[in-house]
């Protein structure tokens, strides 16, 4: 059994095809093919609060790219959802019937809460009886969850994002303070958390730390020195000097600061990097809607 899901973000959008096979009683998740694409749509949108027709065009060919590996990939379900850029663009709704249309595919435009949950969906292996918070940053969008002896307690998204904060970081403080409060809010002093993080900054942040091939966690002290490591650097360098791509080099930094500012608000010293995302949790609701289904 083929699956295919894209997640469009703010700042990328990724398609991934996996190929889903049973052996033994066991299911296995293979990974045919993964492109990311930096077509960063919540600049436009953060800005001017529409998608740009530059931006519109090139979107639509990415789609039409996308379907034509969807298809000769011959896949037998797939699903396509939009976060917080095209559900706050005033085209948005336009765009996603254009490609309806044109392209044949439908996407689903989903809140805060129900990214959240898809990404959850991928995270219970990484979750027991501890505490845990959970930090997805995207680009438009942060999403917390809390989890106390395997229930999640607590969800919530703030519109404190890598991409949406770049200029001068436009976030309002309010939105940081109602962050921090619900945190605060939520979580016993007396609880030792340890924290999730999602995202592809997280990710990037833990490739710089030089792990260890056992480990997926990181100190907020080691955080914090890669944060203040990036900081050195002029935007030019980070993409030069340190081989990062450039949609990634502007936004590693403020990213850092919301995953430290969630941290430190918990009173946290672990981050648990799992390498999971909002498309891991998509495929997890498709195999469930076709494990039914024959070979």
């Amino acid at each position: 059994m083929k699956l295919a899901a894209v997640d469009i973000g703010s700042n990328a959008i990724r398609l991934q095809i996996t190929n889903v096979t049973h052996y033994e009683g066991m299911v296995n998740f293979k990974k045919l093919e993964y492109l990311r694409f930096p077509l960063r749509l919540g600049k436009d949108v953060f800005h001017d609060q529409k998608i740009s027709e530059k931006n519109r065009r090139k979107f639509l060919k990415l789609m039409k790219a996308f379907k034509l590996l969807i298809d000769l990939y011959e896949v037998d379900d797939f699903m396509v959802v939009a976060t917080s850029a095209m559900r706050e663009s005033l085209n948005g709704k336009e765009i996603v019937e254009e490609v309806r249309q044109d392209v044949g595919l439908k996407i689903h435009v989903i809140d805060g809460n129900r990214e959240a949950e898809l990404i959850n969906l991928a995270l219970w292996n990484f979750i027991d009886d501890k505490s845990y918070l959970h930090i997805d940053v995207g680009g438009g969008s942060t999403e917390l969850n809390i989890y106390l002896k395997k229930v999640k307690v607590a969800s919530r998204s703030f519109k404190i994002g890598s991409v949406r904060s770049l200029d001068d970081d436009k976030t309002p403080a309010t939105v940081w303070k109602s962050m921090n409060k619900f945190i605060t809010d939520h979580i016993s002093k007396k609880d030792l958390i340890t924290c999730i993080g999602t995202g592809g900054n997280i990710n990037k942040i833990f490739e710089m730390s030089k792990p260890s091939k056992t480990k997926r966690y990181l100190d907020i002290a080691k955080i914090k020195e890669i944060q203040l490591y990036l900081e050195s650097f002029s935007y030019e360098d980070r993409v030069n000097k340190l081989n990062l791509n450039p949609d990634r080099a502007d936004v590693i930094i403020p990213a850092s600061r919301i995953y430290l500012a969630a941290m430190i608000a918990a009173e946290s010293k672990k981050m648990i990097v799992p390498d999971v995302g909002l498309k891991d949790g998509l495929m997890n609701v498709l195999y469930e809607r076709n494990k039914s289904k024959k070979p």
